[in-house]
């Protein structure tokens, strides 16, 4: 099984108070994160983290977590990822700035672009192509962002043929993920029935 998330912010204190997170303290938010990560996702499965795993990669602390957690780990790297220290970047299967994935759900397969930061045109965007994306937390960018591919979508900025625009932020402060890595079917479904 895939799942996905993305700026956990671990060992960011700041990002409790700025994503207004339900947690009273990091070490909350820590036991939290691990409880639902380990709880769901099993050794066989791969995670991609979307980016912001840490504000840090050469801590004591942060590498111990991250080794806890279940998986095969593949970081697509964010703004505030540092891969560093060899120990800390040996916890991940892989890291890139960018991957092109398969999934599939529902007896249909799914093309998917991952990247850390919301892309305005990515490749086969237009053939039904999804976008997992995180960065923008739940920031006034992220809804002009949302609003622009809205607009593509009423304005008939596609040619004729072409599927919807799909693009999900996955991270993991947003309702649909709440600080759980999700398999592509729970974004698509919990997105859907939340907006």
């Amino acid at each position: 099984m895939n799942y996905y998330i993305s700026d956990l912010h671990l060992f960011h204190e700041a990002s409790i108070r700025f994503d207004n997170r339900p947690f009273g303290s990091l070490e909350e938010m820590h036991e939290a994160v691990v409880s639902r990560w380990n709880n769901k996702v099993n050794n066989g499965d791969t995670v991609y983290i979307l980016g912001d795993m840490s504000m840090r990669g050469k801590k004591e602390d942060l590498i111990s977590l991250v080794a806890t957690l279940k998986g095969k780990k593949i970081l697509v790297k964010g703004n505030h990822d540092d891969v560093s220290d060899y120990r800390y970047k040996q916890l991940f299967y892989d890291i890139c700035d960018y991957r092109e994935i398969h999934d599939s759900y529902g007896g249909k397969n799914y093309d998917l672009v991952l990247c850390h930061y919301p892309i305005f045109s990515w490749k086969g965007m237009n053939r039904g192509t999804i976008l997992l994306y995180g960065h923008t937390h739940n920031s006034a960018e992220d809804v002009y962002f949302q609003k622009c591919l809205a607009g593509m979508e009423e304005n008939d900025c596609r040619h004729v043929g072409d599927k919807p625009i799909q693009a999900y932020n996955v991270c993991c402060m947003k309702p649909w993920i709440d600080y759980e890595p999700r398999s592509l079917k729970e974004i698509i479904e919990n997105y859907q029935n939340i907006k």
